[in-house]
């Protein structure tokens, strides 16, 4: 089963919207690394001037105090606020705590004591020294602060995709469908267009990059509806002027045949009167051919397949009053209507009566079904069995192992006309309980 294409205003539309979100993710991004580069200088310099600022105050509160072995803790005046984003330890050369706010415990940083920027696990440090470097004031930011910022800035740039997203994959929807709507229409119109239908493209308003399409295919359609009339008419005009000349001829030889005694000019009359007999058939079916390449087997109205069977059925039956024609049918519940050519169809049918009739055990009847879903099966028993691979006998002058003159072109020519009618022509051949081998062609309109 064949993949169905796809269609261009969604490829337009899912294109559009992963380049959209591909772009704005890309941006914010950026946007981000460029704003975590930037939070870092703002952060940093706040907490450089925040320690500078922090020195003089509490070395002073250092030097009115004790000393003693007991870090001070400097206490919160408001109790209930718990600010954990700056904290501070003023620490002496040996690296022991003598003070540190009330946010922090009196466990010294990891930072060395060195002034300037460091890092201890998720804390920024900034170490000013002091009172002829004996005292070091080390003032530590929380670095889940920073990150929660940049956090909270990128959401604000990703959420506004996430909400206009959707409603540009809408916008971008509505427009391209508007913008494609008459490629579309102008798709389904050529669509439309085939054997049966070569009636010219009429579609208003397109836009100029499609205008000029719909003249060009009217006048192929033209130049192809007149080819097909002109060969439809060829061949029509090639059946009676070749049939008339081979009817009279094989009329004179077999009147010339009865005024001949036994002897060799009758045998050679003889042999005369068949060539043209098989001369007569060939061009029989070489007309045959030439109306189904020329597309006879379309059409537009319907016809009722079972009064269309009986016609071509008893037509063969009188033609062929030697030939035993088993039939069998299933009454369908309503009559079985089908946009196929009366004329194509009585071809298709006739040629695998006569294959049958031709190829098939003389002494054995032709079964011929009708089923009600649509089928026409025509079955005959194949003396001295029949090839493995009967689908090559849809190819044109491909014929089994028999002495029966033939064209070869029957089977091809049915083959040709079901595609045509919509339908398939299915070949098969089976060795029943009774061991006779069977070929089996069917009409199948189902």
């Amino acid at each position: 089963m064949s993949e169905k294409p796809a269609s261009l205003s969604r490829t337009l539309i899912v294109s559009l919207a992963v380049l959209l979100f591909g772009f704005w993710t890309v941006a914010v991004l950026l946007g981000i690394t460029i704003m975590r580069d930037e939070y870092d200088e703002v952060f940093d310099s706040a907490l450089q001037e925040t320690t500078e600022r922090l020195v003089p105050l509490v070395v002073d509160d250092l030097f009115r105090r004790e000393a003693r072995e007991e870090p001070y803790r400097v206490v919160d005046p408001k109790g209930d606020i718990r600010d954990e984003y700056l904290t501070y330890q003023v620490r002496d050369a040996s690296g022991r705590v003598l003070l540190h706010s009330n946010n922090v415990s009196a466990e010294p940083y990891g930072a060395p004591l060195v002034p300037g920027f460091a890092d201890d696990g998720d804390r920024r440090i900034f170490t000013v020294a002091t009172v002829s470097d004996s005292l070091f004031v080390q003032m530590a930011d929380s670095l889940d602060h920073r990150r929660e910022a940049t956090l909270e800035s990128a959401l604000a740039l990703l959420l506004p995709i996430m909400i206009l997203l959707p409603l540009g994959m809408l916008a971008v929807w509505w427009i391209v469908s508007r913008a494609t709507a008459p490629v579309a229409r102008l798709g389904d119109a050529i669509s439309e267009r085939d054997g049966a239908n070569l009636t010219p493209i009429e579609i208003a308003d397109l836009p100029a990059e499609l205008a000029a399409i719909p003249g060009s295919i009217n006048r192929l359609l033209e130049r192809l509806t007149a080819t097909l009339q002109a060969e439809r008419d060829l061949s029509a005009n090639s059946a009676h002027e070749l049939r008339t000349p081979l009817a009279g001829a094989l009329a004179q030889i077999e009147l010339l045949m009865d005024e001949l005694d036994d002897g060799p000019p009758r045998r050679r009359a003889s042999q005369v009167h068949v060539a043209l007999r098989r001369l007569s058939s060939m061009v029989e079916k070489l007309l045959q051919l030439a109306r189904a390449d020329a597309g006879i087997g379309t059409a537009t109205e319907t016809t009722d397949l079972s009064v269309l069977f009986d016609l071509v059925l008893d037509d063969f039956i009188r033609a062929h009053p030697a030939v035993t024609v088993k039939v069998t049918r299933e009454t369908p519940d309503q009559p079985l209507l089908l946009p196929i050519d009366p004329d194509a169809f009585g071809i298709a049918f006739k040629n695998l009566l006569e294959n049958a009739a031709k190829y098939g055990d003389n002494a054995r009847p032709i079964a011929v079904h009708l089923a009600k879903d649509r089928r026409i099966a025509v079955v005959n028993v194949v003396p001295g069995g029949i090839e493995e691979d009967v689908e090559q006998y849809r190819q044109r002058y491909r014929r089994g192992r028999t002495n029966q003159p033939g064209s070869g072109l029957g089977l091809a020519i049915v083959h040709r006309l079901m595609t045509q009618m919509n339908g398939k022509l299915k070949l098969r051949s089976y060795i029943p309980s009774d061991g006779e081998t069977r070929f089996e062609a069917v009409l199948d309109f189902a």
